[in-house]
């Protein structure tokens, strides 16, 4: 381990209204025309993400946003609750208004954070879009939008886009 992980949320989001437009411009460009060796490039510095950034000392992406929760995900997490579908989508969930109209958490923060540790209840069987946020690995051109929502509340996504900044700008 690299230092002190642990997340200082005061100092994070400073260093968010400071940066996020200047970050939220860099996604756009990244997104428009990607640099050689970019995939390389992000497998490394997430490596070196992980190493400065401990997830349970912020746990922001599950105080403030909500997974988007697949059939598959509700099938698995009633099963694992005792409950059918049906009735942890009647007790827990709620659609999105408009568009796909996704099922999501029907409060903030989620239900199965818990406070005290930052930890979550259902882990091992939590939604696929838990497991895979804060997205590090997909393209700028196909997740964008969502590293310019993740940079707000993620001080994982937030170091990464500040590390290829500083190892791409000279690029773009």
């Amino acid at each position: 381990m690299i230092g002190n992980r642990e997340v200082n949320l005061q100092l994070f989001k400073q260093r968010v209204e400071h940066h996020k437009r200047k970050f939220r411009r860099f996604i756009t460009r990244l997104g428009k025309k990607q640099p050689k060796g970019l995939p390389a490039l992000t497998n490394r510095l997430e490596k070196e993400v992980w190493h400065e950034v401990d997830c349970l000392t912020c746990a922001g992406c599950c105080k403030t946003m909500t997974p988007t929760f697949t059939e598959k995900d509700i099938k698995r997490i009633a099963a694992h609750l005792g409950e059918t579908p049906e009735q942890f989508k009647q007790t827990r969930l709620r659609r999105e208004r408009g568009g796909d109209r996704d099922w999501l958490n029907k409060k903030d923060p989620c239900q199965f954070l818990d406070l005290k540790t930052n930890k979550c209840s259902i882990y091992e069987v939590r939604p696929a879009d838990c497991a895979g946020f804060p997205h590090l690995q997909k393209t700028m051109k196909d997740y964008g939008h969502v590293h310019k929502q993740n940079i707000e509340c993620c001080p994982a996504s937030f170091k990464m886009i500040e590390k290829m900044m500083m190892h791409l700008n000279h690029h773009l």
